[in-house]
Order: structure tokens, then sequence, then C-alpha cells
């Protein structure tokens, strides 16, 4: 008799009474994941160059282990959003007014389409102007470093002959 009791007793609670969590999601994104892509867009401006070294060796990992001199980014985890700062050189004769709308730009547009954040600020830091020919000595790795470059070397150094 208790058995078939307390099984109606059971059909008859609410269950709307019990309150379930809600699930928590969260998503972090480590600073090298931002200025990876901040570098990616970067490369895709002519005129400019990162004031901590070049792109090519920041792009294939051969920079400092704490990260990318002159790009600094700052999540905001409560609004859903990030701060950028970008610290470059300027060819001389580029417009930098010009210049800093490209970049803001393709920047904001590449983090909130690939991060899904908003981007609250892009602050960017022109520290100084170069002539064309130290721009070509900046992006000379580019020349060797390219695939069939890197291929080219790979099989110079690794070959069957001993």
């Amino acid at each position: 008799m208790n058995d078939k009791r307390i099984k109606n007793e059971i059909r008859n609670i609410d269950t709307k009474e019990f309150e379930i969590p809600e699930t928590l999601f969260s998503r972090d994104i480590e600073n090298k994941v931002f200025q990876g892509i901040i570098l990616h867009c970067l490369a895709t401006i002519d005129g400019i160059s990162l004031v901590g070294g070049n792109f090519i060796d920041n792009i294939l990992g051969r920079s400092s282990p704490e990260g990318i001199k002159g790009i600094d980014a700052e999540q905001d985890s409560k609004n859903h959003s990030v701060n950028i700062k970008i610290e470059l050189n300027i060819c001389y004769g580029n417009s930098i007014p010009e210049k800093a709308e490209e970049i803001q730009s393709k920047v904001a547009e590449e983090i909130t389409r690939l991060t899904g954040l908003h981007v609250a600020s892009i602050h960017t830091v022109f520290k100084n102007v170069i002539s064309y020919e130290q721009m070509k000595k900046l992006s000379s790795p580019l020349t060797s470093d390219t695939p069939t470059g890197l291929a080219r070397e790979v099989d110079e150094e690794y070959n069957d002959e001993f």
C-alpha cells in the first residue's frame, strides 16, 4: 500500500518546481590567436611593417615565446569584446589616416568574423617612417621563405647522400 501511495505522490509532484541550473558555456581565446589573425591581416596591406620584426618570422612561429612585439590584445569577457593596440612602421609617402583606416577596418572585420567578439577599439600607433628600400630589406625574407624556397631548403638539408 505504501508503495502505491508513494508512486501517486511522485506522479503528483509538479516538475516545474525543480530549478535546473542553466548550462554555462565559456570560451577563452589566447592572445596569440588574436596576434595571428592580426598578422594575417597586416600581411595583405602594403606600405607597413611591424615594429618588432618581420611578418614571415612571426607567421612561421620564429617569434619570441611571449608573443609578437607590437601587437597587444586585451579581452573583456564580461562585454564579449576585445581592445587591440598595433605598433607599426609606415613607408614614406603613404597617407597615415588612409593606412590607419585600412588597417583598422580589415582587423576589425577579421577578428569579429573569426572569434565572434566585438572589437571595442583598435589603437594604431605609427612608430617610425621608413623608406621603400628599408621596407624591401624587411620583406626580403619573403622571397627566400616562399613555399618553393622552403621546399628547396628541405631537399638540400634532407637527402639520401652521406
